[in-house]
């Protein structure tokens, strides 16, 4: 990580990087699928089965119906492999897309510049992408602190429409 704030390099109404990541069951998710047809929430997050991490998780799958909808997507990605990833899925019931940065090692994460070097993870950051496959907004958390879900889905919405 730099000096520079998350995400500083990264423009609000430009091209949200593209990438293609594998999700906990081996499938391939690829961002600008998408495009077009839906807005995407990203969710970089540090740790499989750390505290708040699974807190955030837990109340997004709760919300989940609020979230995913026929012009919204939702993806979550850390650096952790793809077993991992599937053992945390099932033992919480997270059934949405959780996506593995793990090799190249946060390639997707340093892409977004959300990637924390010192420990290898990726930062608690949000993105929203327009469906036109652009940077509709983006906050960063401090890892303590978990997100604002509402504020979440209210800016996914907006950039659905």
């Amino acid at each position: 990580m730099t000096d520079a704030p998350p995400g500083a390099g990264l423009a609000l109404g430009g091209p949200a990087p593209d990438f293609t990541l594998r999700d906990q069951f081996g499938q391939d998710v690829t961002l600008s699928s998408y495009r077009g047809t839906k807005a995407v929430l990203i969710l970089f997050y540090p740790f499989a089965f750390s505290g708040v991490c699974t807190g955030e998780m837990s109340q997004l799958r709760a919300r989940l119906d609020e979230f995913l909808t026929f012009d919204t997507e939702v993806v979550a990605i850390s650096c952790d492999p793809i077993y991992a990833l599937r053992s945390w899925a099932d033992a919480d019931g997270l059934n949405f897309p959780l996506l593995s940065d793990f090799w190249p090692h946060g390639a997707v994460a340093k892409a977004y510049e959300v990637f924390d070097e010192s420990d290898g993870t990726a930062l608690r950051s949000s993105y929203v992408v327009g469906r036109d496959g652009n940077l509709a907004w983006a906050v960063h958390n401090p890892r303590g602190d978990g997100r604002d879900l509402d504020e979440h889905l209210k800016q996914l919405r907006a950039a659905a429409d």
